[in-house]
């Protein structure tokens, strides 16, 4: 059996005083998207920030690819992550390739001059961010400043800045929100296109339950604790749900 991308072992996390996330353990194995589900307070986009290291934990333990979060050196290029919301200045004076070619990183070994390796790194930096912008349909805006693109085009900007150098696991924090119905529908298809493509494990946030049970292959129902994890047709059964979220709770269906 295959070693898992991501370990999550008892997991506890304090926002203040407020306990935020308690006692979460879970799995991700290579090849596998898994989404995090639950109701808003639940401690899904905690969870997510302190699986990357950016807020602490007070007590657990996270791994990935085998080596604790705060050792993992080089490693972390091997990662990629998609905030909930992309907070910059959009008086910023960036482009969009220049945005993506931010996401590169990549060392060289070659023995030769300084000068010709800094020239081959280059060329090899713009030949990827060309790939990537092209492989998200996103060539068209790469000269275009990113504070005039809409909701859906950044989120595909944003995929290309994660496509852009080789990664592992990507965690997407409610990466769909602000998107229309067909928008997000052409993303997913687009990212299970890249994750089979790209060999990517995915770790997502999203409340769009119908969405999570046509496109992802686990889901962890999250309110502070796991609630349960599984398959989708298991995991999002009526019980667990109700488990999940409380009574009234009535996910939206779409029209496929």
């Amino acid at each position: 059996m295959a070693s898992p991308i991501l370990k999550v072992e008892k997991l506890t996390v304090y926002q203040g005083n407020y306990l935020a996330v308690r006692d979460v353990s879970f799995e991700l194995l290579p090849g596998t998207d898994t989404a995090i589900v639950g109701p808003n307070g639940a401690g899904k986009s905690t969870l997510v920030k302190a699986i990357l290291d950016l807020i602490p934990h007070s007590t657990g333990k996270i791994e990935i690819f085998g080596r604790p979060i705060t050792r993992l050196g080089n490693l972390r290029h091997q990662l990629g992550y998609m905030p909930q919301n992309f907070i910059f200045d959009r008086s910023f004076p960036i482009s969009v390739g220049e945005l993506v070619g931010l996401g590169w990183a990549k060392e060289s070994k070659r023995k030769n001059s300084f000068f010709s390796r800094l020239w081959r790194k280059d060329q090899e930096k713009s030949a990827a961010v060309v790939e990537a912008l092209r492989r998200t349909d996103a060539y068209h805006l790469r000269n275009q400043a990113i504070g005039t693109l809409s909701g859906g085009q950044l989120k595909r900007v944003l995929l290309a800045y994660c496509l852009v150098a080789p990664r592992k696991l990507l965690l997407l924090d409610e990466a769909f929100a602000g998107i229309d119905v067909q928008g997000a529908t052409d993303f997913y298809a687009l990212l299970n296109e890249l994750k089979r493509e790209e060999g990517w494990t995915v770790l997502q946030v999203s409340h769009d339950i119908d969405m999570v049970s046509h496109h992802c292959d686990r889901v962890l129902c999250l309110n502070q604790t796991v609630v349960c994890t599984g398959k989708p047709e298991i995991a999002l059964s009526p019980q667990n749900l109700l488990a999940t979220y409380g009574p009234g709770f009535s996910p939206y269906k779409h029209h496929h």
